[in-house]
């Protein structure tokens, strides 16, 4: 497997350092090195970055070199993991990565793949990556053709910290029972997946140390949320265009004392689902376009005293009830687009000083209103 000299996620890289007393010691990276033709003027005008005067690292030298001859390597998991990452990662970006040379790199110990929207991604790509077992940290195979089957080959690789399976329409609600192994998670994205049913969201009760969950456009998950309720360090929520979630859902969001981040555009919510997120104290961003709720929802909000964004465009929201915005002092974002709402909502928008970007898009708003603005912000 990859070489143990390799870094830690999120230690920084002193190359000068990384050479002369990791790279230099490795018999099995010498054999790279001497691929590298001290004339190959070509290679080193392509691993050269912008910048005047800038010479490329040994690095980008060696991965400029293997992608220019891609050939003749069929196994990297003898090179150090970072230097076997980089190959990969540069392979990945010049679409050069198959079936066949994926093989490549097995057992690297590669912390992370990344193949979002890569074409022909499938299960048979899945042992290979499953084979850099705990070294692991994060995989996206959004709009593959992976199934449950391919899925379930990942259940090992407990070392996990983010996984993404957007718009995978072959993962079923049982392929979802590997996902509730990985309790290491902090990120999961799971965007239009069919499998995110009231069924399937068991899977997300294990998944304690979760901290960003994407359900964007999952219709069936009405009835899934009471399987979050022990998700306590949740900070990010997205639910837009999930337009199964109805009032009787909301209720179980009240208790996620740690979000910061919500968003539930086009879901079916009104003024009464809005009132179970009055307790959210940390929230910053919140987002409720195109959702049925009113200038009533407002009393529930007005509570909400960190929020920095709030997007209520397309709402019912009308003058009535927006005095409420007035101690959202903290607000630097505001999008009442398209509301019914006049010259008489904005009087309660100049004690705003914090606010840069207001919306007001196809409102009845006339020379007056606009008056209370210039007031406010202008003086």
């Amino acid at each position: 497997m990859g070489s143990a000299c390799s870094r830690n996620r999120g230690q920084v890289v002193h190359e000068d350092q990384l050479y002369s007393v990791k790279f230099s010691k490795s018999g099995s990276f010498k054999w790279l090195l001497h691929t590298l033709s001290r004339s190959s003027s070509d290679v080193l005008r392509k691993a050269q970055g912008p910048g005047p005067g800038r010479r490329p690292s040994l690095v980008e030298l060696c991965v400029a070199r293997v992608r220019e001859d891609i050939s003749r390597y069929s196994d990297f998991s003898m090179l150090p993991r970072d230097l076997s990452q980089q190959i990969f990662n540069e392979l990945v970006r010049c679409s050069y990565i198959n079936e066949e040379l994926l093989g490549a790199f097995r057992d690297c110990a590669l912390q992370d793949i990344c193949l979002d929207e890569y074409p022909g991604v499938k299960d048979a790509w899945m042992e290979v990556i499953a084979s850099q077992g705990q070294s692991l940290l994060s995989v996206d195979i959004s709009c593959s053709d992976v199934t449950d089957s391919g899925l379930n080959l990942l259940k090992d690789c407990s070392n996990m910290q983010s996984l993404a399976c957007n718009y995978c329409d072959r993962i079923s609600e049982h392929g979802l029972k590997t996902v509730s192994g990985l309790s290491n998670l902090t990120s999961l994205s799971l965007k239009k997946c069919a499998a995110v049913t009231a069924e399937g969201a068991k899977a997300f009760a294990k998944l304690v140390n979760l901290v960003n969950l994407d359900l964007e456009r999952c219709p069936k998950i009405h009835g899934g949320l009471v399987h979050l309720k022990g998700l306590r360090k949740l900070e990010t929520l997205n639910m837009r265009y999930c337009n199964g979630i109805t009032d009787s859902d909301m209720k179980y969001l009240s208790d996620f004392t740690s979000l910061r981040e919500l968003q539930l555009s086009c879901c079916k919510i009104s003024d009464c689902g809005v009132s179970y997120l009055r307790g959210l104290s940390k929230l910053s961003h919140l987002n409720l376009e195109g959702c049925a709720v009113t200038a009533a929802c407002l009393e529930a909000i007005s509570g909400l005293a960190s929020l920095v964004l709030l997007n209520l465009n397309r709402c019912g929201i009308c003058d009535e009830g927006c005095e409420k915005l007035e101690g959202l002092v903290k607000l630097k974002v505001l999008n009442l687009g398209f509301n019914h709402i006049t010259d008489a909502c904005l009087v309660h928008l100049r004690e705003l000083i914090n606010l840069e970007c207001l919306n007001l898009d196809s409102c009845k708003i006339g020379d007056e209103g606009l008056l209370h603005l210039k007031e406010a912000f202008c003086s």
